[in-house]
């Protein structure tokens, strides 16, 4: 019994052995071919096939009645290259926030709309400060401006030289009004009445030469008068303006960015100076050299219409909300004697009217 066992263990090796040679024998067919080829020299690389030379883009034969004969490749269709500002123009034409449409202003005009009010809503001019950048140079003494269509809103601002003992007393010497959009409308320097003391020339750059083409007193505080007539007026402590006009303005129509209380802050004293809002707000300098009366009246309308809502608030707040349009007659106007004229109206009540008297 274990005779036939290790036979047929030996028969059972042999069979395993005689697969796993057979198996092998390709890999080691292989193995051989490969280290034969490293044996080998080198041999040479075989050429490399040249391209096909392109008739287009060989070089034109030196005989002058020689041709090409390639035809003419057309052109890539590519989109047309938009010139500069087209894309801006577009924006405006569909009647973005960006502008107002003329069927808007057509609209608006149909139905008692200022356009102030709808450059107020659509935030026209109030970012990055347009209507100072996109001003004109002023028209200096040009009076009124030809073909003035005013609104609601006029901004006011004034410049002043010393009369009476040491200069101590102001006289108006030039006046400035604009619009809305900080367009000028007015402005002409004027004959002080009274001899002038102090020019204040280092300010005003006001001196006794430029005053040679003023008009008279007379004639600017009319023409300044139906200026303000049933308008709104913003300025900066506007009163002192319009006590050098010697004008009265109702003061539900006035807008003080002297007197605003969001710009208060600003303040070192009571008030603010309009150089320091115009820097800390508006982010510009003004008043580095001679005062000028439009710039001066373009910052102004400029810092109203900054926080023009709040400035309604504070208005209504004090005033209330109006109820009936103000009559033009009624809206300026003090005469040449300080008395009321035609263009007066009523001054404020007495003081103490309608108080009741203490009993002893």
């Amino acid at each position: 019994m274990a005779q036939e066992l290790s036979s047929n263990w030996k028969k059972l090796q042999g069979k395993i052995q005689s697969e796993s040679t057979a198996t092998s024998s390709p890999s080691a067919s292989t193995a051989k071919a490969k280290r034969k080829a490293e044996n080998q020299p080198p041999s040479h690389p075989p050429p490399k096939r040249q391209k096909p030379q392109n008739p287009s883009k060989q070089r034109p034969s030196s005989d002058p009645h020689h041709r090409r004969s390639h035809p003419k490749s057309k052109p890539t269709p590519t989109a047309a290259a938009k010139p500069m500002g087209v894309t801006q123009s577009s924006v405006i034409a569909k009647g973005t926030p960006a502008t107002i449409t003329p069927s808007l202003a057509l609209w608006a005009e149909d139905n008692d709309v200022s356009p102030e009010d709808l450059a107020e809503a659509y935030k026209l001019g109030v970012k990055d400060n347009a209507s100072l950048a996109a001003a004109e140079r002023p028209r200096v003494n040009e009076g009124l401006a030809p073909g003035v269509e005013l609104g609601k809103y006029v901004a006011l601002d004034c410049e002043m030289v010393g009369v009476g003992p040491e200069g101590r007393e102001s006289a108006l010497a030039r006046v400035s009004v604009v619009d809305f959009h900080g367009r000028q409308v007015y402005d002409s320097f004027v004959r002080p009445r009274e001899p002038v003391t102090d020019w204040r020339t280092p300010i005003t750059g006001i001196t006794p030469r430029v005053l040679a083409a003023a008009r008279g007193f007379d004639e600017v505080q009319a023409a300044v008068a139906d200026l303000l007539a049933d308008r709104v007026v913003v300025g900066h402590d506007v009163r002192h303006d319009l006590a050098a006009l010697q004008l009265s303005h109702p003061s539900g129509q006035v807008r003080d960015t002297a007197r605003f209380a969001g710009y208060r802050k600003y303040g070192h004293g009571p008030k603010p100076a309009l150089r320091v809002l115009a820097r800390e707000v508006l982010g510009v300098e003004i008043q580095t050299g001679h005062h000028s009366s439009i710039e001066d009246a373009r910052v102004a309308m400029l810092l109203f219409r900054r926080k023009k809502s709040d400035f309604d608030v504070q208005h209504a707040s004090r005033f209330g909300l109006p109820t009936e349009k103000t009559i033009a007659s009624e809206t300026v106007g003090a005469n040449s004697n300080g008395g009321s004229n035609g263009k007066g109206h009523t001054g404020k009540s007495k003081k103490g009217a309608g108080k009741k008297k203490k009993k002893k």
